[in-house]
């Protein structure tokens, strides 16, 4: 493959950022449509797609940016310095994000989104530098095999009994010594540290995936790969949910087999839509957005002091918009700020984008 962007994965990530731009800022949390919200607890919605698809993703760039540097000797030690380094760098943003919410050390959280992509990256970062993709499968089914066995087979402390449900199962027990300050839900958070190791798992997928797009094999065979693949891990995932339920809170193994499942059959699409069919008009929103991804979301988060904090006419512009639909569509109110939101983040995108200003975090 000739080292150049791929621009279906430019645009899975683009619109993977837009999406989860969607559903983290609504015109009013009190007014939101079913697809658009997390399972409360075990289950599926799309809205629980969005964050395995983008570590998803995170594996598949590694793979597709890192691969030729491998083969044509690249010194190691210089590339695990620049991954060590984006690393540390995005860690830290992800915290000073949870830090101006509060701006008090005390409320200070250090689990969040972007913590867990810097570790999902540096870790499949590593893995793809110096392994063969035979011990990066064993590697992420052993991380998903280890992890099922603690959390179904072996009772937690704090319960006296095998336990899967929030604050009281193996990954809340063992967040609650390792993770410093404060969580997410007081007794546990969604992105602690043991539960960051299956999702590890959904980045090295990722990998495989990339993998399987830098080979030789015509088009036609890398599509059907990724197709093929992607179905026998969502129903392998499917399966295993019958003992170990699906939940994106506590990133089961499950949940991680039919979440990577359907961004390769996702993949594998935009790839045929995108960079086999040319049809490049489709992903422009998408490649947009995904030229500056990380940036975007740390933009989005910022912008939001004013447009859902800064107090105009007694309320917020949020509650403002959602009130002039309170009267018959709260619901349609708050999901039309949340895409003028959208937009108003894309022309931030848009602009970077058009004077070639790529941020690598």
């Amino acid at each position: 493959m000739k080292n150049e962007r791929l621009k279906s994965l430019d645009a899975f990530r683009g619109f993977t950022i837009a999406a989860m731009i969607l559903v983290n800022f609504p015109g009013s949390w009190s007014h939101i449509y079913s697809p658009l919200k997390h399972a409360e607890w075990h289950g599926l919605t799309p809205t629980d797609l969005i964050f395995p698809f983008f570590l998803f993703v995170v594996g598949t760039s590694i793979a597709l940016a890192y691969t030729k540097r491998v083969q044509q000797g690249a010194n190691k030690k210089s590339m695990v310095k620049r991954i060590v380094w984006r690393t540390i760098k995005i860690f830290l943003v992800g915290i000073a994000l949870n830090y101006i919410h509060h701006f008090n050390l005390n409320e200070l959280r250090i689990a969040g989104v972007l913590q867990r992509i810097s570790v999902v990256f540096l870790v499949c970062s590593l893995l793809f530098i110096y392994s063969r993709w035979q011990i990066q499968v064993w590697v992420a089914s052993a991380l998903l095999v280890v992890y099922w066995i603690t959390m179904v087979f072996i009772p937690t402390p704090t319960a006296g009994e095998v336990s899967l449900e929030p604050g009281i199962n193996m990954a809340a027990w063992i967040d609650s010594y390792l993770l410093p300050g404060k969580m997410w839900q007081e007794t546990w958070d969604p992105e602690g540290v043991y539960s960051t190791i299956p999702a590890i798992a959904t980045g090295i997928i990722g990998m495989l995936a990339g993998k399987i797009i830098v080979t030789k094999l015509s088009n036609e065979r890398k599509i059907i790969w990724l197709f093929l693949g992607g179905t026998i891990l969502s129903i392998v995932g499917y399966l295993w949910s019958l003992n170990f339920p699906i939940n994106k809170n506590i990133w089961t193994s499950s949940y991680v087999l039919l979440t990577a499942g359907f961004a390769s059959i996702l993949l594998a699409a935009s790839y045929f839509i995108v960079d086999v069919l040319r049809r490049d008009k489709i992903a422009r929103i998408g490649v947009v957005f995904g030229a500056n991804a990380i940036t975007v979301y740390v933009l989005a988060d910022v912008l939001a002091f004013i447009f859902y904090t800064m107090p105009a006419g007694g309320n917020s512009l949020n509650i403002h918009f959602v009130d002039l639909f309170m009267a018959f569509s709260p619901k349609l109110g708050s999901l039309l700020y949340a895409l003028i939101y959208v937009g108003i983040n894309y022309a931030f995108a848009y602009f970077l984008y058009k004077r070639k200003i790529f941020i690598k975090l």
